[in-house]
């Protein structure tokens, strides 16, 4: 039976002024809930998109009987206080998931294919992770026609941040001076005719999304020449000169100083920086990849690197990841590499959980939810 969202208000107007109620409806367990501040500012900031309909209008959407949450045993006292009439558990690792989901209709936690994969009954999945393709390619999730929503647009300023210190850290030699201060050299000739002042020079974002805005919008505000690709359309703010299309990538590459890959994972992106995207860089120019692995041919970025067809990269995601122990990338000079810690802040924990904390409310109202994922693009 469908409920009207006027008899919920009823139902719980009721449960304000004690009436009890014979319905034997788990809303009318729900108490009624606000936006929060910090949702509104959260919002507000990152500019986050509502769904065009409201959840209540899926035909698998009902108020959940039980959720689970991946590990974050400290958030379930706060949500089963909000929410009594709902069961909440936490799974602690993934060999435990399969079995933990079964009967849940809430899975909040990441897409590991140990989970997506497993036979379930989700209807909605809140990654607390951008990335998404291995829900984007799970039959299971399809076949139930569960609702992806994730934490985009959260993790850009310091992924933005951690894109630009690879570019500076390459473009001052910081790599090389580091390698000296290990060996006690003081040298002060490293690397002195490479570098250059950022002003002036151009940088190219790959994937003009929320992180790719961060990314464009603290180089413009280092005085760089900004040009961007995005996948369906040529709008963009202010600070980005131009917004190419996606088949313009090569042509605007060999324009720029800076290559910063921050595209999502889809098969289109799949493998797209390759030979033939390395030989169109400029010798001088820095290729730095803070979007997925996968997205980058790890044996084309070497060859080129040898080869000289570029100044070197800044990585921060790889294929394979994690990467071998004896993976030529770590010994080649002019590569800086972080073992994919790039979203990681003080700050971010607590914005993906007033998210969390927003999305469970607006399901449960079935309301229009926020950051919905549409698979069939995987983004």
């Amino acid at each position: 039976m469908r409920i009207s969202m006027g008899t919920v208000s009823s139902l719980r107007a009721a449960l304000i002024t004690g009436i009890v109620l014979s319905a034997p409806l788990s809303l009318t367990a729900i108490p009624a809930a606000a936006q929060s501040t910090q949702a509104q500012e959260l919002i507000q900031k990152f500019g986050l998109r509502e769904a065009r309909q409201p959840v209540r209008n899926m035909p698998n959407w009902k108020v959940p009987g039980k959720v689970v949450v991946w590990q974050n045993q400290d958030r379930l006292p706060a949500l089963r206080a909000a929410y009594p009439s709902i069961t909440f558990d936490s799974v602690p690792d993934a060999a435990s998931l399969p079995s933990a989901l079964k009967g849940a209709d809430v899975f909040i936690g990441y897409c590991i294919p140990a989970g997506v994969n497993s036979d379930h009954q989700l209807r909605w999945m809140m990654s607390l992770a951008v990335g998404v393709e291995n829900c984007a390619t799970s039959e299971s999730l399809k076949r139930q026609k569960t609702l992806i929503t994730n934490v985009k647009k959260l993790s850009g300023p310091e992924i933005a941040e951690h894109a630009i210190a690879l570019m500076m850290a390459l473009n001052r030699g910081l790599d090389g001076f580091i390698a000296n201060q290990q060996r006690q050299v003081w040298d002060r000739s490293l690397l002195a005719d490479q570098i250059w002042e950022l002003e002036g020079r151009t940088v190219l974002v790959v994937g003009l999304g929320g992180i790719g805005r961060e990314v464009a919008s603290r180089a413009h505000g280092l005085g760089m020449n900004v040009i961007a690709t995005r996948n369906s359309r040529r709008e963009g703010p202010d600070y980005v000169r131009y917004v190419g299309l996606a088949d313009e990538l090569l042509e605007l590459t060999r324009q720029a100083d800076v290559v910063i890959n921050t595209a999502p994972l889809t098969d289109k992106t799949n493998g797209m920086f390759n030979a033939e995207f390395f030989k169109a860089m400029q010798p001088h120019a820095y290729f730095i990849s803070i979007g997925r692995g996968l997205s980058t041919n790890t044996d084309d970025l070497v060859a080129a690197l040898r080869n000289g067809e570029l100044g070197g990269a800044g990585l921060d995601v790889f294929d394979p990841e994690p990467l071998p122990a004896d993976h030529p990338l770590w010994k080649q000079p002019r590569v800086i590499i972080t073992p994919h810690m790039a979203f990681r802040s003080d700050k971010l924990r607590e914005r993906v959980w007033t998210l969390v904390e927003e999305s469970m409310r607006r399901y449960i109202d079935g309301d229009r939810m926020l950051n919905v994922v549409d698979l069939e693009r995987g983004y």
